[in-house]
């Protein structure tokens, strides 16, 4: 599975929205992910964090054992 956790206080544009925004000099195409209050939103950008590196720390270790397995 390939997650992305990166991205979750701005919101992803698409393409025509980037291009648009290369226009935007007042900044009114800006769109954000709200949360209900900041300490949510904190807790969801941590467990995200976390998310990341836990899927890193499986990635390395998958490389490992496979690295390891050709050495032997």
């Amino acid at each position: 599975m390939n997650h992305n956790y990166t991205y979750y206080i701005s919101a992803l544009p698409s393409f025509t929205e980037g291009m648009a925004r290369t226009l935007d000099l007042g900044a009114t195409l800006d769109d954000y992910n709200d949360s209900p209050s900041p300490e949510q939103a904190d807790t969801i950008a941590m467990r995200n964090d976390w998310f990341a590196v836990g899927a890193d720390l499986k990635t390395a270790i998958k490389q490992y054992e496979s690295d390891r397995a050709k050495q032997q």
